[in-house]
């Protein structure tokens, strides 16, 4: 039986999701992508669960998009299965309830930087180097790079990573907020899951609202997280129960506005 590419595993209150292609420094193909919309699907679906840690094993975070699985493809197959597929699993894990840390053990390049801006902080070990390295090679960043990033880290740094062609070392990336902290070499799961374990303290329902609302400001799926706070506001009224109570009784609702 072939090793999952992805897993999910728990660890008390803090989910790991592990890219596990290390021969590959866990570059994506659609097969990898499959398995980790499932992963991060099992990990929504953990209801203890407060916090969410995405890692590569092996030495790399993610080496990106994996250019042979891609460069076979034709120009409709590239734009629909590559690109729209790709943009839809990173936006499942952007759009995660909980708040998710990426770990950086190893390089964030192309499609791995993506998938690392996808979540809501990184730490970087301080070996790591960060970049959009795309257009050496005629392509463009395609899983969000020159969208989310640009609203997360400014258009001046991604001009300096997709145009200029710069990949910035971690105090680097620190420095631009690219990431949040950068640790010693072989100390980013630690550190993470510190942090996760703080993260972890405050309130739950709290922090998945605020997570929302952030997401709101920055125009992350913005209908999707009204309807959700507003769906969730209303589902601890009196009313809700009032309507739902007379639909199954097939009676007229006594609404109180409680």
């Amino acid at each position: 039986m072939a090793e999952p590419l992805v897993t999910f595993e728990q660890d008390g209150v803090i989910g790991v999701v592990t890219l596990r292609r290390p021969e590959k420094f866990n570059a994506l193909d659609i097969p990898m992508l499959r398995a980790l919309e499932t992963a991060l699907d099992t990990a929504e679906a953990a209801s203890d669960v407060r916090v969410v840690l995405l890692r590569g094993e092996g030495k790399g975070f993610c080496a990106g998009g994996d250019v042979e699985a891609w460069a076979q493809m034709g120009a409709a197959d590239f734009q629909v299965q590559w690109v729209r597929y790709g943009h839809r699993v990173f936006d499942r894990l952007a759009r995660l309830r909980q708040p998710t840390i990426a770990v950086l053990s190893g390089h964030a390049l192309g499609g791995g930087l993506e998938l690392a801006v996808a979540c809501d902080f990184r730490v970087a070990e301080a070996h790591v180097k960060l970049g959009f390295p795309e257009t050496s090679i005629g392509v463009v960043p395609g899983w969000s790079g020159t969208q989310r990033a640009v609203r997360r880290f400014g258009a001046q740094t991604v001009r300096r990573m997709a145009l200029g062609g710069e990949v910035f070392p971690a105090p680097e990336a620190l420095a631009l907020g690219v990431v949040d902290r950068v640790v010693e070499t072989g100390s980013g799961l630690a550190e993470a899951k510190a942090w996760a374990e703080k993260i972890a303290e405050r309130g739950p329902l709290a922090t998945e609202a605020a997570k929302l609302m952030i997401a709101v400001a920055e125009g992350e799926d913005s209908a999707a997280a009204t309807e959700a706070l507003a769906s969730g506001f209303i589902a601890l009224t009196d009313d809700l129960k009032a309507g739902v109570g007379a639909f199954k009784a097939k009676q007229k609702p006594a609404f109180s506005r409680s």
